[in-house]
């Protein structure tokens, strides 16, 4: 007799659910044959894409669903994502609604599955790669399920179809690509997108004046927060940089941030012997992009704001510590990387080891500023020459 058997990695089943993830698999294989083969019996119309993460992480999801409206533009296609991150996709013309998740209470969370239950998606890629939104995914009761189960846990027998992880790194926007794989749908452009209205140009230009910032003077976003101390670059660094920024390029620099960075913006403006403007807690996700569009250089950690820079085309200069900017670089807009390639999978714990040592640490402000130096003299070039043009 047969107790059980083992599919999508480590979850057991028995006799009777594995026969009906069998089935599933077989009835999910069936939909996407006549979604590829058959253009007679296109039964991919109405897919739900699932990105239950962080700013920056939702701004990469946007390609996949780009990839999607372009091949088939018929599909109706819904997103779903964490309460604070919806602002990235407003007005992006490549959806069709956006569903906001939010932490309530056990009645609030049960309108949200009857609320999944009654769109009746045919087709769900769940990109979280998490064990919430693989339930999602489960009782949304599309026949069509994709996902990722890179650490080989129970929730892949939520899935018809598990995306394998690469045998390399590769950047995040491909990695979320690859689930179109199975519908043989190819991307033509892999660029992250950011859609801004004149409303919202027009709110951030008003901050703008609010500050004080001069419009005849180039401005320099610094970004000094990071989610996680140990991918943050040392204050003193920072408030150096914008001293020579200043100095040599008399440009303006704006620290920008989050409510929870207000502090550290502050503690930079105290260290620096000129006077940068402090932008922290002042914008909402649009006017952040809005100004950093207008920005001539972008200098900050791995983060949703460096990810939201590139994306509206501004050069970046992205410093990277513990993760891989390969996996996790910006996209979009010009960019230099400095990045000292150190196995940091260490400093994902509560402590790092290395003290003055540490992959951040490691980055030198002249190192930046030469990195600074070649973005602005290279679009310095690129200005003149549309002007002589």
């Amino acid at each position: 007799m047969v107790r059980g058997c083992r599919v999508y990695g480590h979850a057991s089943l028995s006799p009777d659910a594995y026969r009906e993830t069998l089935n599933e698999k077989k009835v999910a294989s069936w939909f996407l044959r006549l979604t590829v083969n058959d253009s007679r019996l296109p039964i991919m119309r109405n897919v739900l894409i699932i990105k239950l993460r962080y700013i920056g992480d939702v701004l990469l999801a946007t390609p996949t669903v780009r990839a999607i409206k372009a091949v088939r533009p018929d599909v109706r296609v819904t997103m779903m994502v964490n309460r604070g991150t919806e602002d990235l996709l407003s007005g992006n013309p490549d959806l069709d609604e956006i569903m906001v998740l939010d932490k309530g209470s056990l009645a609030a969370q049960s309108r949200l599955i009857a609320g999944l239950r009654s769109r009746q998606f045919d087709t769900v890629i769940d990109l979280t790669d998490g064990d919430r939104s693989a339930f999602l995914t489960r009782v949304s009761g599309a026949p069509v399920r994709i996902g990722f189960n890179d650490e080989h846990r129970w929730r892949g027998r939520y899935y018809t179809e598990v995306i394998q992880p690469a045998s390399d790194v590769r950047h995040r926007i491909d990695r979320d690509l690859g689930t179109l794989k199975p519908m043989s749908i190819q991307a033509s452009s892999r660029d992250p997108q950011l859609w801004l209205t004149q409303e919202e140009i027009k709110s951030a230009d008003q901050l703008l004046d609010e500050l004080g910032v001069q419009r005849s003077k180039s401005m320099v976003i610094l970004q000094p927060g990071a989610r996680y101390w140990f991918k943050a670059w040392p204050l003193e660094r920072f408030a150096e940089l914008a001293n020579q920024l200043m100095s040599q390029y008399g440009c303006q620099v704006l620290i920008g941030g989050s409510d929870q960075d207000i502090d550290i913006a502050q503690q930079i403006q105290r260290m620096a012997q000129k006077t940068p403007t402090i932008m922290a807690g002042r914008t909402t996700i649009k006017q952040f992009a809005a100004i950093a569009e207008k920005s001539a250089l972008f200098v900050g950690s791995d983060s949703g704001a460096m990810h939201i820079a590139s994306a509206v085309g501004t050069p970046v200069v992205a410093l990277f510590g513990p993760s891989n900017p390969r996996e996790w670089g910006p996209r979009g807009g010009p960019v230099e990387v400095l990045y000292k390639e150190i196995d940091c999978r260490s400093c994902f714990h509560p402590t790092c080891s290395r003290g003055e040592e540490n992959c951040m640490k490691l980055i030198a402000v002249h190192e930046v500023v030469a990195a600074a130096h070649r973005l602005l003299l290279a679009r310095s070039r690129v200005a003149g020459g549309k002007a002589e043009g």
